[in-house]
């Protein structure tokens, strides 16, 4: 268990902030991070060209370990929706195939497979949200031959319903279809081991559970896409890019690994220090610790809750970082507006209030959300 970490975090005594899954904070620490590297600009003749590599080099082998990769393995990427333009462009897909997705998934993971779809000819299958929470042997019977894409998140966005990954990326493993993870919902505050799942492409943005900044993420791609087509054709991403002298010496060869799908001016001077403070952060806690304890908190939560009528997945259904509270008659018009007029942020999605604390959560925050409930339900 990890004690608050309030102090780290500029969040004021009356603010209870439950609204990681839509927004998290940046510490002290990170802030300090993004001054530092706003003011290199600030002063380009302090950037030299090695710059360019060292620190983006550096943050991608800390999002290797956090997922049990290689940082060959990691490109650099500026959202969720570009992972899985990369991942989109390079699956192929057959007329006649379908694509598997998940009821109330996110955009991101969303959109660019239905265009995929329409352009090839093949079946979309939505699994519809089920009745008692348990997406895996759903998802499972939905996986066939003629399954060419399953992607999934690890955990639903809208209440924490989880996947079964490993299960799933053997089946997809044993008919040949390709696994798609936007892991942005999970990825910092729950544990995942690409070794253990296997996914052909993993993808997060940084601004929630990496504790990072907005506009930055990062892609796994499994070694068998090493080779295929990025979305940008940018200097840095080709051999000997590090020789700027030489820059005009065109070359044909890509730098190592899945760095050649890395966006246009990765090494990004402002916010490249703020995603590596976050991440090592992170990584100081250990993940396991951060669920371990977001979990308990949770589990507070919805303890008090239930003595309120109110519902939510049962914990063993549930990543343990989420809680999306169910209403008998659906979630109130207004609350979420009514509890951010006292300052508890929340956030509605789907069919549930989503509750998604922190480490800097305390017991008085939670005394204030229900303070605010009570009066209001």
């Amino acid at each position: 268990m990890i004690p608050s970490q309030r102090h780290l975090f500029d969040i004021p005594e009356e603010v209870a902030y439950f609204n990681c899954a839509y927004m998290s904070p940046l510490s002290h620490d990170v802030f300090a991070a993004g001054d530092m590297g706003l003011r290199r600009k600030y002063n380009p003749w302090k950037l030299l060209p090695e710059d360019f590599f060292t620190e983006s080099e550096a943050t991608r082998a800390v999002f290797a370990d956090m997922v049990n990769a290689n940082a060959d393995d990691i490109a650099i990427i500026h959202a969720a929706s570009y992972g899985t333009a990369i991942a989109s462009a390079n699956i192929p897909l057959a007329a006649g195939q379908n694509i598997v997705l998940l009821d109330e998934q996110f955009p991101s993971n969303v959109y660019p497979w239905f265009e995929k779809a329409k352009d090839a000819g093949a079946d979309i299958i939505t699994i519809p949200r089920p009745a008692d929470d348990i997406w895996t042997p759903l998802i499972l019977d939905a996986i066939t031959d003629k399954t060419g894409i399953v992607a999934l998140p690890h955990c639903h966005w809208t209440d924490g319903g989880l996947i079964d990954l490993v299960t799933i990326g053997k089946r997809c493993r044993e008919v040949g279809a390709a696994l798609v993870v936007d892991a942005t919902q999970s990825l910092g505050a729950m544990p995942f081991d690409v070794e253990a799942i296997q996914p052909d492409f993993l993808v997060a943005a940084t601004y929630k559970w990496l504790l990072g900044p907005y506009s930055m993420g990062f892609l796994y791609v499994a070694p068998k896409w090493h080779d295929g087509r990025p979305l940008e054709e940018g200097w840095i991403q080709r051999g000997g890019s590090e020789n700027f002298a030489r820059l005009v010496d065109y070359r044909d060869d890509y730098q190592p690994g899945a760095r050649r799908y890395d966006m246009g001016e990765r090494a990004n001077f402002a916010l490249m220090p703020v995603a590596k403070a976050a991440l090592d952060m992170i990584m100081g806690w250990g993940v396991e610790n951060i669920q371990t304890t977001l979990s308990a908190r949770n589990l507070a939560i919805a303890d008090r809750a239930r003595a309120m009528g109110l519902g939510s997945v049962s914990p063993d259904l549930r990543a343990g970082h989420f809680l999306g509270l169910r209403f008998p008659d659906g979630v109130p018009d207004g609350l979420a507006a009514t509890l951010a007029a006292n300052k508890v942020f929340v956030s509605v999605r789907g069919p549930a209030m989503r509750i998604t604390p922190h480490v800097f959560n305390t017991d008085a925050d939670v005394d204030k959300l229900f303070a605010v409930l009570g009066k209001e339900i």
